[in-house]
């Protein structure tokens, strides 16, 4: 029994974006049943590719679902985001770089020892974050918005004002596609990362620790959880999958901007938590969910665009969507219709019963 009341609260978390993934899907077949076909192609590397709107969407999601599952998690533990993401995906871009560059050629080899060197600073950075956070008390966004302004500073100064080209198939490989396999690198990442979050939480208590220390401070500490702990945890693995979205930014340019790497992502991604489902307020918390809502973010800019909008528009028009879903979907809504549900019940089945004893 308990079992499935946790599915049914689970899928009751989804049934907003899920609602609103359909209509996309809905909205796009009748506008043009073609949208979401699927065919192949040559890349400019001679390489047959997947290509299509559908592929599309989900590709070039991927940052954004990555780095979404992260604030996912600060969320759940601090009950504030990280508006740092981006400034200090540039960080971690630049450092990335910085290994390829200062060796005499790029190999295999080379490239992890970025991947890990990049993936260490941005765990730095971001604990830094996370002390300020769990130790000194201050709120996430106060204390994330010191990175968030100097962030792109301090990638600049590892890497100076220059864009440094990386001709090398491997970095096109991470950012496009590996030779011989039709199907984008960058969704391989965003499943290895989902797998990665999967089995710490299925191996550890994280999840459950991150849940408690988010739906109250004080009975976690009772019970043994230490909520700093807890939260530079979360602020770490907030760190990991920023340093693999800088990766895969890097991989898609062949080259390394520190002003437009991962710019403006942030705010995709706490709206990606919000139409998910999860309380930005802290506590439960469902990966699925921002995983689900980076893609429905993604599929309505494909979509507007697709309608030929053009750029300076599509963010007006995204808001009013995203303000739409996200205020369906907000505490107050679905209480309202929890009860207007139970009323329902509550009369059908009267009305079953006076008809019985009729």
């Amino acid at each position: 029994m308990d079992k499935q009341r946790k599915l049914f609260a689970g899928i009751g978390q989804l049934i907003i974006p899920l609602v609103a993934l359909g209509l996309l899907i809905l909205f796009n077949l009748f506008r043009d049943p073609g949208f979401f076909s699927i065919g192949m192609a040559v890349n400019n590397s001679g390489n047959q590719v997947l290509t299509g709107n559908l592929i599309s969407i989900i590709d070039s999601a991927s940052e954004l679902a990555i780095i979404a599952m992260g604030m996912t998690l600060v969320t759940a533990a601090c009950g504030g985001q990280d508006i740092s993401v981006g400034a200090v995906g540039a960080i971690s871009g630049a450092v990335f770089v910085k290994v390829l560059l200062g060796a005499p050629s790029i190999t295999p080899g080379i490239v992890v020892l970025g991947v890990i060197l990049c993936c260490l600073a941005t765990i730095a950075f971001m604990m830094f974050n996370g002390t300020l956070v769990s130790v000194f008390k201050i709120q996430p966004m106060i204390a994330t918005l010191i990175l968030y302004s100097c962030g792109r500073s301090i990638a600049y100064w590892i890497n100076g004002d220059a864009t440094p080209q990386l001709n090398s198939p491997i970095i096109t490989s991470i950012g496009m596609t590996i030779p011989g396999v039709p199907v984008p690198t960058p969704i391989f990442v965003v499943i290895l990362a989902g797998l990665l979050l999967l089995l710490i939480f299925r191996r550890t208590t994280t999840g459950l620790y991150v849940q408690t220390v988010g739906i109250n401070q004080g009975a976690a500490r009772l019970n043994g959880i230490d909520p700093v702990l807890i939260k530079l945890l979360s602020f770490a693995l907030l760190g990991v999958c920023v340093s693999l979205a800088s990766v895969i930014g890097v991989g898609r340019l062949g080259q390394l901007n520190h002003k437009t790497l991962l710019v403006d992502i942030e705010m995709d991604a706490i709206l990606a938590v919000a139409i998910g489902g999860n309380n930005l307020g802290g506590g439960r918390f469902r990966l699925s969910g921002s995983i689900l809502g980076a893609y429905i973010i993604q599929m309505l800019t494909t979509t507007l665009y697709a309608m030929n909008v053009s750029p300076v528009n599509v963010k007006t028009y995204k808001a009013i969507v995203i303000i739409i879903i996200v205020v369906a979907g907000s505490p107050v809504v679905k209480n309202r219709l929890s009860a207007l549900w139970s009323r329902m019940r509550s009369g059908g089945s009267q009305a079953a019963a006076s008809k019985g004893a009729g």
